[in-house]
């Protein structure tokens, strides 16, 4: 028996968690193609310089999190740790900043170094969207929608509740910096080191601190509405207009934050309770300097990223087993004949499987086992007579069928 085991933080998609799986990723690749987001695939290791360039070189996830190696050839790489930066710096290396907007859906595996627990992985995989050009409110509102109608189609909207906040224009932020700053400077004695560090050069991130002592202080911050510029209040009052237009439902969160420049007016997370602890499902907001972080020209964008496993764990039941029809042909000849058969039912887009060995009894005690819907029994007499035993393996009952209907009445 082997020792080897996956490695920490990382696990094997089979049977039902697959099924799981693959029926969010299916799902929300469908429901972005309404929207005409078009599936881009970027690589799943970039230049280190795309990460820490633009999700900050102080940032948790660059400091402590990300899977960066120096290649044989002396060049730093990462595993992308997320989608949204890759997205970037593909528009920008295949010059379609002239060819806009672009809306870009994708999915596919991220890499963080963190500790594993419920829901939350080493490699994790992501779906998102992210519709680059526009930078009218009701961009935002349709990313919103169609991450809402992705909740809808999966069924788990129910137990999911939308939250929304303003991080206004660049004059909003800059306000409520200092007003952020000087409050919390009042209370740095109390304060955990992680914000300590942060109350410099990113004091906004300490809005969204987990540590309790934290929280706490930051119950009583002031928010950023009083300092919201006309133009960033007529944006977010638009943003909420044209979401009742969606029939998207959402309550405001004004602690929710985005911590990096180039994050600006929207930002929200779906959230749920089902979950315990890990309870976001879907995040995103508005980016409109990260283009430009990548060498391009400045350009509006925003989109959200949501986990797969997360989604996964919302699901009631997972999608059912794909049952197959069994063919079981007895000796050579049959098995010769039940070939053009087994690949006129696959043709014909069923799944169709063959018995190999064994007596009659064990190869059909196998297509029950398997869960086949239905054998097709070949014998010698069977092709003689130019005909199949198509038994139905649900009701028991069975009937001789011409070999040229088969494919007919089986679909």
């Amino acid at each position: 028996m082997t020792d080897l085991q996956p490695a920490r933080g990382t696990h094997d998609l089979i049977g039902e968690e697959q099924r799981r799986f693959a029926h969010v990723a299916d799902t929300a690749r469908r429901i972005a193609a309404t929207y005409g987001f078009d599936e881009w695939q970027t690589p799943i290791f970039e230049d280190t310089r795309v990460f820490s360039r633009t999700l900050g070189e102080t940032s948790d996830v660059v400091t402590k999190e990300m899977y960066s190696f120096t290649d044989r050839g002396g060049d730093s790489v990462t595993l992308r740790p997320e989608g949204t930066a890759g997205v970037c710096r593909a528009l920008v290396t295949n010059g379609l900043t002239q060819s806009l907007p672009q809306k870009v859906f994708y999915a596919g595996p991220m890499f963080r170094y963190e500790r594993p627990q419920k829901g939350r992985y080493r490699q994790f995989h992501q779906i998102g969207v992210e519709l680059i050009g526009p930078g009218e409110p009701l961009a935002d509102a349709e990313v919103i929608a169609c991450g809402w109608d992705i909740l809808q189609a999966l069924d788990v909207a129910d137990d999911v509740v939308l939250e929304l906040n303003t991080l206004g224009d660049r004059d909003s932020r800059l306000a409520y910096r200092d007003a952020l700053v000087a409050y919390l400077t009042d209370h740095r004695g109390s304060l955990s080191q992680d914000s300590l560090h942060r109350l410099d050069r990113n004091p906004m991130r300490i809005l969204d601190s987990k540590d309790e002592s934290d929280r706490i202080i930051v119950a009583n911050a002031p928010t950023i509405d009083r300092y919201l510029t006309d133009a960033a209040r007529a944006f977010f009052d638009g943003l909420q207009t044209h979401l009742a237009h969606f029939n998207v439902p959402f309550i405001r969160n004004p602690r929710i934050v985005r911590g990096l420049d180039y994050y600006g007016h929207t930002a929200f997370e779906f959230v749920t309770q089902a979950l315990g602890a890990q309870g976001t499902v879907m995040a995103g907001g508005r980016y409109d300097g990260l283009v430009a972080e990548m060498g391009g020209p400045q350009t509006p964008a925003v989109g959200w990223a949501s986990g797969i496993e997360r989604l996964s764990m919302l699901l009631d039941q997972p999608p059912p087993a794909p049952t197959a029809i069994a063919l079981v042909p007895i000796g050579e000849q049959a098995e010769a004949a039940a070939i053009p058969i087994l690949q006129a039912l696959r043709a014909a887009g069923l799944r169709a499987e063959m018995a190999y060995r064994g007596n009659l009894k064990r190869r059909m005690e196998r297509a029950n086992k398997a869960g086949a819907r239905a054998a097709v029994i070949l014998g010698a007499d069977d092709l003689t007579a130019g005909v199949a035993q198509v038994k139905d393996l649900a009701s028991g009952t069975q009937e001789a069928v011409p070999l040229d209907q088969i494919v007919a009445l089986l679909s």
